[in-house]
Protein backbone atom coordinates (compact mmCIF):
# COMPACT_ATOMS: atom_id res chain seq x y z
CA UNK A 1 0.00 0.00 0.00
CA UNK A 2 1.26 3.45 -0.72
CA UNK A 3 1.31 6.22 1.57
CA UNK A 4 1.52 9.84 0.47
CA UNK A 5 2.95 12.50 2.68
CA UNK A 6 -0.05 14.36 1.84
CA UNK A 7 -1.95 12.09 3.87
CA UNK A 8 -0.04 12.15 7.09
CA UNK A 9 -2.15 14.41 9.24
CA UNK A 10 -1.06 14.38 12.53
CA UNK A 11 -1.84 15.55 16.45
CA UNK A 12 0.54 17.71 16.78
CA UNK A 13 2.48 20.84 15.14
CA UNK A 14 6.78 21.46 15.32
CA UNK A 15 7.31 24.84 15.06
CA UNK A 16 9.87 26.04 12.74
CA UNK A 17 11.63 27.04 16.26
CA UNK A 18 12.42 23.95 17.48
CA UNK A 19 14.38 22.94 14.19
CA UNK A 20 16.21 26.19 15.00
CA UNK A 21 16.62 25.37 19.08
CA UNK A 22 17.96 21.68 17.50
CA UNK A 23 20.46 23.30 15.83
CA UNK A 24 21.34 25.64 18.61
CA UNK A 25 22.09 22.87 20.90
CA UNK A 26 24.50 21.13 18.67
CA UNK A 27 26.35 23.89 17.87
CA UNK A 28 26.61 25.24 21.54
CA UNK A 29 24.85 28.55 20.50
CA UNK A 30 23.09 30.85 23.19
CA UNK A 31 20.05 32.02 22.48
CA UNK A 32 21.20 35.51 23.33
CA UNK A 33 24.24 34.95 20.69
CA UNK A 34 21.70 33.32 18.26
CA UNK A 35 19.94 37.02 18.31
CA UNK A 36 23.32 39.10 18.01
CA UNK A 37 23.66 37.05 15.03
CA UNK A 38 20.18 37.31 13.55
CA UNK A 39 20.31 41.20 14.72
CA UNK A 40 17.25 41.40 16.29
CA UNK A 41 16.35 41.84 19.98
CA UNK A 42 16.50 38.83 22.76
CA UNK A 43 12.50 38.85 22.85
CA UNK A 44 11.87 38.51 19.11
CA UNK A 45 14.58 35.74 19.36
CA UNK A 46 12.40 33.76 21.66
CA UNK A 47 9.28 34.69 19.94
CA UNK A 48 11.05 32.82 16.46
CA UNK A 49 12.25 29.77 18.65
CA UNK A 50 8.63 29.62 20.18
CA UNK A 51 7.08 29.88 17.02
CA UNK A 52 5.09 32.84 17.97
CA UNK A 53 6.83 34.67 14.95
CA UNK A 54 6.20 34.27 11.24
CA UNK A 55 9.11 33.57 9.20
CA UNK A 56 8.88 36.34 6.61
CA UNK A 57 11.77 36.01 3.30
CA UNK A 58 13.72 39.07 5.58
CA UNK A 59 13.99 36.52 8.41
CA UNK A 60 14.21 33.33 6.36
CA UNK A 61 17.41 35.28 5.08
CA UNK A 62 18.99 35.62 8.12
CA UNK A 63 18.19 32.15 9.10
CA UNK A 64 19.91 31.03 6.18
CA UNK A 65 23.06 33.19 7.12
CA UNK A 66 22.87 32.32 10.64
CA UNK A 67 21.83 28.46 11.33
CA UNK A 68 22.15 27.34 7.29
CA UNK A 69 19.30 25.83 5.79
CA UNK A 70 17.80 27.48 2.43
CA UNK A 71 15.58 30.60 2.42
CA UNK A 72 13.11 28.09 0.57
CA UNK A 73 13.32 25.82 3.54
CA UNK A 74 12.64 28.40 5.79
CA UNK A 75 9.47 29.85 4.28
CA UNK A 76 8.20 26.25 3.51
CA UNK A 77 8.62 24.67 6.80
CA UNK A 78 7.24 27.89 8.64
CA UNK A 79 3.91 27.73 5.50
CA UNK A 80 3.63 24.35 7.23
CA UNK A 81 3.56 24.75 10.63
CA UNK A 82 0.84 27.29 10.12
CA UNK A 83 -1.31 25.33 8.24
CA UNK A 84 -0.90 22.41 10.59
CA UNK A 85 -1.66 24.86 13.46
CA UNK A 86 -4.71 26.31 11.74
CA UNK A 87 -6.12 22.66 11.27
CA UNK A 88 -5.59 21.39 14.82
CA UNK A 89 -6.90 24.35 15.86
CA UNK A 90 -10.26 23.80 13.89
CA UNK A 91 -9.75 20.08 16.03
CA UNK A 92 -9.64 21.77 19.07
CA UNK A 93 -12.81 23.81 18.52
CA UNK A 94 -14.82 20.54 17.23
CA UNK A 95 -14.20 18.22 20.31
CA UNK A 96 -14.47 21.45 22.61
CA UNK A 97 -17.51 21.89 21.03
CA UNK A 98 -18.87 17.55 22.32
CA UNK A 99 -18.24 18.95 25.63
CA UNK A 100 -20.40 20.61 28.39
CA UNK A 101 -17.68 23.15 28.98
CA UNK A 102 -20.04 25.32 30.07
CA UNK A 103 -20.77 23.30 32.95
CA UNK A 104 -17.46 22.21 33.31
CA UNK A 105 -16.34 25.49 34.02
CA UNK A 106 -19.50 26.62 35.97
CA UNK A 107 -19.04 23.57 38.18
CA UNK A 108 -15.47 24.27 38.85
CA UNK A 109 -13.59 21.12 37.49
CA UNK A 110 -11.52 23.15 35.38
CA UNK A 111 -11.01 27.18 36.33
CA UNK A 112 -12.02 29.60 33.58
CA UNK A 113 -9.23 30.43 30.58
CA UNK A 114 -8.47 33.12 28.83
CA UNK A 115 -8.00 31.96 25.30
CA UNK A 116 -9.27 28.84 23.92
CA UNK A 117 -6.33 27.00 23.15
CA UNK A 118 -5.69 27.05 27.09
CA UNK A 119 -9.31 25.56 27.41
CA UNK A 120 -8.30 22.85 25.21
CA UNK A 121 -5.41 22.47 27.63
CA UNK A 122 -7.40 22.42 31.14
CA UNK A 123 -9.82 19.57 29.29
CA UNK A 124 -6.89 17.42 28.51
CA UNK A 125 -5.33 17.62 32.47
CA UNK A 126 -9.40 17.50 33.83
CA UNK A 127 -9.34 13.73 31.39
CA UNK A 128 -5.67 13.04 31.92
CA UNK A 129 -4.41 12.84 28.69
CA UNK A 130 -1.68 14.30 26.57
CA UNK A 131 -4.20 15.30 23.51
CA UNK A 132 -7.18 15.03 22.10
CA UNK A 133 -5.69 11.48 19.92
CA UNK A 134 -5.03 10.19 23.28
CA UNK A 135 -8.04 11.18 24.71
CA UNK A 136 -10.01 9.04 21.76
CA UNK A 137 -7.38 6.69 22.45
CA UNK A 138 -8.49 5.78 25.90
CA UNK A 139 -12.11 6.86 26.26
CA UNK A 140 -13.67 6.14 22.79
CA UNK A 141 -14.16 2.50 23.67
CA UNK A 142 -16.25 3.86 26.91
CA UNK A 143 -18.07 5.95 24.53
CA UNK A 144 -19.07 2.86 22.63
CA UNK A 145 -20.39 1.56 25.67
CA UNK A 146 -22.53 4.69 26.61
CA UNK A 147 -23.51 4.33 23.46
CA UNK A 148 -24.91 0.60 23.66
CA UNK A 149 -26.02 1.71 27.14
CA UNK A 150 -28.44 3.86 25.82
CA UNK A 151 -31.53 4.22 23.76
CA UNK A 152 -32.40 6.74 20.91
CA UNK A 153 -34.62 8.66 23.42
CA UNK A 154 -32.16 8.59 25.78
CA UNK A 155 -30.80 11.99 24.03
CA UNK A 156 -27.08 11.95 25.99
CA UNK A 157 -24.63 13.35 24.44
CA UNK A 158 -21.56 10.64 24.62
CA UNK A 159 -18.91 13.19 25.31
CA UNK A 160 -20.87 14.61 28.16
CA UNK A 161 -21.68 11.67 29.72
CA UNK A 162 -18.11 10.50 29.46
CA UNK A 163 -17.23 13.77 31.14
CA UNK A 164 -19.75 12.86 33.97
CA UNK A 165 -18.11 9.77 34.33
CA UNK A 166 -14.30 11.11 34.50
CA UNK A 167 -15.48 13.66 37.11
CA UNK A 168 -16.47 10.43 39.43
CA UNK A 169 -13.42 8.94 38.67
CA UNK A 170 -11.58 11.87 40.47
CA UNK A 171 -14.01 11.89 43.00
CA UNK A 172 -13.35 8.25 43.36
CA UNK A 173 -9.66 8.33 43.95
CA UNK A 174 -10.02 10.74 46.79
CA UNK A 175 -11.88 7.90 48.91
CA UNK A 176 -9.72 5.67 50.97
CA UNK A 177 -11.79 2.22 50.39
CA UNK A 178 -11.34 -1.11 52.07
CA UNK A 179 -10.86 -3.93 49.08
CA UNK A 180 -14.18 -4.90 47.80
CA UNK A 181 -16.32 -7.44 49.73
CA UNK A 182 -19.70 -8.25 48.39
CA UNK A 183 -20.53 -10.22 51.34
CA UNK A 184 -19.37 -7.38 53.53
CA UNK A 185 -21.48 -4.91 51.66
CA UNK A 186 -24.64 -7.27 51.21
CA UNK A 187 -24.41 -7.31 54.97
CA UNK A 188 -24.23 -3.40 55.32
CA UNK A 189 -27.65 -2.61 53.39
CA UNK A 190 -30.13 -2.79 56.15
CA UNK A 191 -27.73 0.07 57.75
CA UNK A 192 -27.94 1.65 54.30
CA UNK A 193 -31.41 1.66 54.30
CA UNK A 194 -32.19 3.07 57.40
CA UNK A 195 -30.68 6.12 56.28
CA UNK A 196 -33.61 6.73 53.65
CA UNK A 197 -35.44 8.57 56.56
CA UNK A 198 -32.56 11.31 56.90
CA UNK A 199 -33.94 14.03 54.83
CA UNK A 200 -30.39 16.31 55.22
CA UNK A 201 -28.02 15.02 52.52
CA UNK A 202 -25.51 16.54 54.24
CA UNK A 203 -26.17 14.36 57.59
CA UNK A 204 -26.56 11.25 55.29
CA UNK A 205 -24.12 11.02 52.47
CA UNK A 206 -21.02 11.02 54.81
CA UNK A 207 -22.72 7.95 56.25
CA UNK A 208 -23.35 6.16 53.07
CA UNK A 209 -19.68 6.80 52.11
CA UNK A 210 -18.30 5.70 54.80
CA UNK A 211 -20.32 2.45 54.97
CA UNK A 212 -19.86 1.32 50.91
CA UNK A 213 -16.09 2.62 51.52
CA UNK A 214 -15.34 -0.37 54.30
CA UNK A 215 -16.68 -2.66 51.76
CA UNK A 216 -15.28 -1.36 48.40
CA UNK A 217 -17.16 0.85 47.08
CA UNK A 218 -16.93 4.43 46.34
CA UNK A 219 -19.56 6.50 45.87
CA UNK A 220 -19.87 10.01 44.27
CA UNK A 221 -22.81 12.65 43.98
CA UNK A 222 -21.82 14.16 40.62
CA UNK A 223 -24.12 16.51 39.27
CA UNK A 224 -24.92 15.57 35.50
CA UNK A 225 -23.64 18.67 32.81
CA UNK A 226 -25.67 19.68 30.02
CA UNK A 227 -25.96 16.64 27.77
CA UNK A 228 -26.33 13.96 29.92
CA UNK A 229 -29.43 12.76 31.44
CA UNK A 230 -27.73 9.86 33.44
CA UNK A 231 -28.87 9.09 37.12
CA UNK A 232 -26.09 6.35 38.21
CA UNK A 233 -23.40 4.52 36.77
CA UNK A 234 -21.88 1.31 38.24
CA UNK A 235 -18.01 -0.28 37.63
CA UNK A 236 -15.03 -1.45 38.88
CA UNK A 237 -12.24 0.95 38.64
CA UNK A 238 -9.98 -2.19 40.08
CA UNK A 239 -10.62 -5.30 41.10
CA UNK A 240 -10.39 -3.77 44.50
CA UNK A 241 -12.78 -0.91 44.28
CA UNK A 242 -16.24 0.03 42.72
CA UNK A 243 -17.40 3.28 41.47
CA UNK A 244 -21.06 3.65 42.55
CA UNK A 245 -21.78 6.88 40.96
CA UNK A 246 -25.43 9.03 41.31
CA UNK A 247 -26.21 12.52 39.93
CA UNK A 248 -29.23 13.10 42.32
CA UNK A 249 -30.80 13.76 38.49
CA UNK A 250 -34.82 13.80 39.52
CA UNK A 251 -33.98 15.76 43.07
CA UNK A 252 -36.26 13.47 45.48
CA UNK A 253 -35.53 10.68 47.42
CA UNK A 254 -37.67 7.49 46.34
CA UNK A 255 -35.46 8.41 42.78
CA UNK A 256 -32.42 8.41 44.98
CA UNK A 257 -32.67 5.53 46.69
CA UNK A 258 -33.89 3.35 43.98
CA UNK A 259 -30.69 4.14 41.82
CA UNK A 260 -28.85 3.72 44.93
CA UNK A 261 -30.11 0.46 45.67
CA UNK A 262 -30.54 -0.73 42.06
CA UNK A 263 -26.59 0.23 41.33
CA UNK A 264 -25.63 -2.10 44.29
CA UNK A 265 -27.90 -4.66 42.72
CA UNK A 266 -25.69 -4.73 39.91
CA UNK A 267 -22.29 -4.42 42.17
CA UNK A 268 -23.75 -8.07 44.11
CA UNK A 269 -25.14 -9.79 40.91
CA UNK A 270 -23.48 -9.06 37.75
CA UNK A 271 -19.71 -9.39 38.54
CA UNK A 272 -16.55 -6.98 38.29
CA UNK A 273 -16.70 -6.53 34.42
CA UNK A 274 -19.94 -4.91 33.84
CA UNK A 275 -20.42 -1.66 33.17
CA UNK A 276 -23.89 -0.11 33.83
CA UNK A 277 -25.76 3.28 33.30
CA UNK A 278 -28.46 4.39 33.89
CA UNK A 279 -31.71 7.27 32.39
CA UNK A 280 -34.43 7.95 31.51
CA UNK A 281 -35.76 4.44 29.31
CA UNK A 282 -32.64 3.10 30.05
CA UNK A 283 -33.21 -0.33 27.41
CA UNK A 284 -34.69 -3.35 29.28
CA UNK A 285 -32.45 -5.87 29.74
CA UNK A 286 -32.56 -9.28 32.18
CA UNK A 287 -29.36 -7.28 33.91
CA UNK A 288 -31.90 -4.19 34.64
CA UNK A 289 -35.00 -5.95 35.17
CA UNK A 290 -32.93 -8.06 38.25
CA UNK A 291 -31.25 -4.90 39.37
CA UNK A 292 -34.66 -3.18 39.50
CA UNK A 293 -36.09 -5.87 41.40
CA UNK A 294 -33.14 -5.85 43.66
CA UNK A 295 -34.06 -2.35 44.75
CA UNK A 296 -37.63 -2.81 45.16
CA UNK A 297 -36.83 -5.97 47.75
CA UNK A 298 -34.36 -4.76 49.56
CA UNK A 299 -36.32 -1.11 49.94
CA UNK A 300 -39.86 -2.95 50.84
CA UNK A 301 -38.86 -6.72 51.05
CA UNK A 302 -41.38 -9.16 49.23
CA UNK A 303 -43.04 -10.15 51.87
CA UNK A 304 -44.61 -6.86 52.58
CA UNK A 305 -45.42 -5.87 49.19
CA UNK A 306 -49.28 -6.54 49.23
CA UNK A 307 -49.75 -4.74 52.36
CA UNK A 308 -47.74 -2.11 50.91
CA UNK A 309 -50.08 -1.89 46.96
CA UNK A 310 -53.01 -2.06 49.67
CA UNK A 311 -51.93 1.92 51.11
CA UNK A 312 -54.27 4.85 49.35
CA UNK A 313 -54.24 7.90 52.06
CA UNK A 314 -51.09 9.60 53.21
CA UNK A 315 -51.81 8.71 56.61
CA UNK A 316 -51.50 5.36 55.74
CA UNK A 317 -48.40 5.51 53.87
CA UNK A 318 -46.78 7.24 57.06
CA UNK A 319 -47.65 4.36 59.45
CA UNK A 320 -46.68 1.83 57.21
CA UNK A 321 -43.07 3.93 56.21
CA UNK A 322 -42.46 4.12 59.86
CA UNK A 323 -42.81 0.75 61.15
CA UNK A 324 -40.51 -0.80 58.29
CA UNK A 325 -37.94 1.37 58.51
CA UNK A 326 -37.77 3.72 55.58
CA UNK A 327 -38.58 7.35 53.87
CA UNK A 328 -42.52 7.36 53.07
CA UNK A 329 -41.31 8.93 50.04
CA UNK A 330 -39.56 6.04 48.66
CA UNK A 331 -43.23 4.44 49.90
CA UNK A 332 -44.89 7.07 47.44
CA UNK A 333 -42.27 6.55 44.05
CA UNK A 334 -42.96 2.41 44.41
CA UNK A 335 -46.79 3.14 44.83
CA UNK A 336 -46.62 5.37 41.77
CA UNK A 337 -44.21 2.93 39.88
CA UNK A 338 -46.72 0.42 40.31
CA UNK A 339 -49.30 2.43 39.35
CA UNK A 340 -51.24 2.43 42.69
CA UNK A 341 -50.57 6.08 42.61
CA UNK A 342 -50.67 8.84 39.95
CA UNK A 343 -47.49 10.55 39.66
CA UNK A 344 -48.77 13.61 40.51
CA UNK A 345 -50.67 12.16 44.23
CA UNK A 346 -49.23 12.62 47.18
CA UNK A 347 -45.66 13.89 46.20
CA UNK A 348 -45.50 16.39 49.00
CA UNK A 349 -44.44 13.11 51.32
CA UNK A 350 -41.60 12.85 48.95
CA UNK A 351 -38.34 14.81 50.56
CA UNK A 352 -37.13 17.41 47.65
CA UNK A 353 -33.15 18.49 47.18
CA UNK A 354 -31.58 21.53 45.48
CA UNK A 355 -27.98 22.21 44.54
CA UNK A 356 -26.08 24.75 46.00
CA UNK A 357 -24.32 27.17 43.51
Amino acid sequence: MKTSTDDFCPQWASAPGETIADILRERNISEDEFARKLGHSADYAASLLQGRSTITIATARQLERTVGGSVEFWIARDYQYRQQSARLRVNDQEWLSQLPLADIIRFGWIAPEPHPSEEVAACLRFFDVASISSWHDKYDRLQEMVAFRTSPSFDSQPAAVITWLRRGEIEADAIKCNAWNPESFRASLPQIRSLTREKEPEQFLPALRDLCAASGVAVVVVRAPRGCRASGATRFLSRQKALLQLSFRYLSDDHFWFTLFHEAGHLLLHGQDGFFLEGPETPSTQQEDQANEFAANTLVPAELRNEMLRLRNARAIIRFARRIGISRGVVVGQLQHRGRLGRDQLNYLKTRYQWAD
